[in-house]
C-alpha cells in the first residue's frame, strides 16, 4: 500500500500545481473544489485507474480495427467509451442505448452515404440529414446515446464499408459486454 500512497500523492500534487495556476482568478471557490478532487481521488483512485485501463484497450481495439480516415467514427466511439466508463450510471451507458444508439448511426449514416450529392449543399444536406434522423429515430425508440450521432456523421461522409461495419459494431459490442460484466466494480466518477 505504500506505492498506493506513493501514486495518490503524486496524482494529488499534480492536480494542485495545474489547479494553483487558475487560484487567482478564481478564489476560494476553486480551493475547495481542489480539495474535493483530491479526497475523491484518494478513495477511488483504484477506479479512476482501473476504469481508465478498460477504456484503453476499448479505444485501442477500435484504432486497429478502423483507419484514421474513418477519424469521426473513431471520435465518436471515443466518446461512447467515455460515457461508459466514466459515466457507467448514466442512461446513456447502458448497453441497449450503446448498442441501439450505434446501430441507429449506421443506418442513417449509410442511407445518406449512398444517396447522391453533387454539389456541396447537397452533400451538407444529407450530412445533416443523417444526424437530424439518427437522433429523431433514438429518440423514438429510447436508445439515446449521443455518440452515435458523431457515428451517423462520419458514414455519411466516409461512406459505409463491410470493414467499418464490422468495426464498429465490434466497438460497441466490446464496450457493451465489459459495462454488462464489470458494471458492480465501475463507479460513476463524474
Amino acid at each position: 500500500d505504500a506505492r498506493s500512497r506513493s501514486f495518490c500523492l503524486l496524482i494529488s500534487a499534480a492536480v494542485i500545481m495545474l489547479c494553483a495556476s487558475n487560484a487567482d482568478r478564481t478564489g476560494v471557490g476553486m480551493k475547495r473544489s481542489v480539495r474535493k478532487m483530491i479526497e475523491e481521488f484518494r478513495l477511488y483512485w483504484k477506479h479512476y485507474v482501473l476504469q481508465s485501463l478498460f477504456a484503453t484497450v476499448a479505444v485501442f481495439v477500435v484504432l486497429y480495427f478502423l483507419s484514421l480516415q474513418n477519424a469521426v467514427i473513431i471520435a465518436s466511439l471515443g466518446a461512447s467509451t467515455f460515457i461508459v466508463f466514466a459515466m457507467p450510471d448514466s442512461i446513456t451507458a447502458k448497453p441497449r442505448n450503446v448498442v441501439g444508439g450505434h446501430l441507429v448511426g449506421l443506418f442513417w449514416g449509410s442511407v445518406f452515404s449512398y444517396a447522391p450529392h453533387a454539389a456541396m449543399v447537397e452533400c451538407l444536406v444529407c450530412y445533416a440529414l443523417a444526424v437530424g434522423l439518427s437522433i429523431f429515430t433514438m429518440v423514438v425508440t429510447d436508445t439515446e446515446h449521443p455518440p452515435a450521432s458523431g457515428t451517423a456523421l462520419g458514414v455519411a461522409i466516409t461512406g459505409m464499408s463491410p470493414h467499418v461495419l464490422v468495426a464498429v459494431v465490434l466497438a460497441i459490442v466490446l464496450l457493451s459486454l465489459i459495462h454488462r460484466f464489470f458494471k458492480p466494480y465501475l463507479r460513476d466518477l463524474t
